[in-house]
């Protein structure tokens, strides 16, 4: 008796994760968000002129760490001066892992 309910509770878990497994993984940041991460913390700076991002996310290393991010950039005027930046943005946690002045 006890070894049927045993086998009842193993098969609705495994049958239960089947099913679950695609809402347990981790969700990723698309990159229509990931860049709107970036203008809103471009725009604590000031007004932004342009922007853009690449869709497809690649591996970008820092310091013995490897993300996989997008990369995003920023164009600005700054006392009429062009100033351009490129961003990366972690596809899973939508943080700013690093950022650098283009021109």
């Amino acid at each position: 008796m006890k070894a049927r309910y045993f086998l009842l509770g193993l098969g609705i878990g495994i049958v239960g994760t089947y099913f679950l497994k695609d809402q347990i993984k981790p969700l990723k940041v698309s990159s229509d968000k990931a860049l709107a991460i970036v203008k809103e913390a471009f725009k604590e700076k000031g007004p932004i002129d342009g922007s853009w991002i690449y869709t497809v996310p690649e591996t970008f290393s820092s310091e013995h760490l490897s993300y996989e991010v997008y990369k995003a950039g920023i164009s600005r005027s700054v006392d009429d001066q062009l100033e351009q930046y490129e961003a990366f943005v972690d596809t899973t946690t939508g943080t700013i892992v690093h950022v650098d002045r283009i021109n």
